[in-house]
């Protein structure tokens, strides 16, 4: 059974996105140069088939988060889409035809949808019945390659609070984001995970934190 890790950029705030996150702005307000790390990055330009990009420690960090994935779980929020009920033309996601994950992709969410299938071998699956569903899917999905949970913020928490994470990977942009927002590692309650740091990777402009989980 592979591993289910979380990679997720924060801010030196704790934050993980800003308020009144839509469409247009899908990390909110104050954030607008919350990536400009990753977009600089060759493996981001070859995700979007573009050329260019820097190498470097960053990028290699980068291409590790997608290496023996055989599936990803996000939220709504994170795939887009907003509340409630479909649209008549819903919404497909920020990512274009061809999205950058070639794996299946379980998207929890409260309002049923038939799944989606996109170019690159990318589907998303909708999923109505909470975490613990969504990640039985994508076990059986994955086969032995590793899950990863994308996000958002709440998502994060819900899977950390319920135990069910081996590692914890953040991306700690030099940044404040705060005071209101969406908080990563908040309301755990008894949850609250013991961590092992595994491995620190510094740049200048972002640092990487990998931990292992200690349930």
């Amino acid at each position: 059974m592979g591993t289910v890790r979380i990679h997720m950029m924060m801010s030196l705030d704790g934050y993980v996105a800003g308020p009144n996150q839509r469409l247009d702005a899908p990390f909110g307000d104050g954030t607008e140069h919350f990536l400009d790390w990753a977009f600089a990055t060759r493996v981001f330009h070859e995700m979007l088939h573009q050329e260019g990009g820097e190498g470097g420690p960053t990028d290699e960090v980068m291409r590790g988060t997608a290496e023996n994935l055989g599936a990803t779980i996000m939220g709504r929020g994170m795939f887009g889409g907003g509340h409630g009920a479909w649209p008549q033309e819903p919404w497909s996601g920020w990512w274009g035809s061809n999205p950058p994950y070639h794996t299946p992709v379980f998207v929890l969410t409260h309002a049923p949808r038939e799944p989606l299938p996109m170019e690159g071998g990318t589907t998303f699956y909708f999923v109505t019945d909470g975490i613990e569903a969504a990640l039985a899917q994508a076990r059986e999905a994955a086969g032995d390659r590793d899950i990863r949970i994308g996000g958002g913020g709440d998502v994060a928490n819900q899977y950390l609070a319920a135990g069910l994470v081996d590692e914890l990977e953040l991306h700690l942009v030099p940044t404040f984001i705060g005071p209101r927002g969406v908080r990563l590692l908040d309301g755990l309650g008894a949850g609250r995970p013991q961590l092992e740091l595994i491995r620190t990777v510094a740049a200048p402009d972002v640092t990487h934190l990998k931990y292992r989980v200690l349930n």
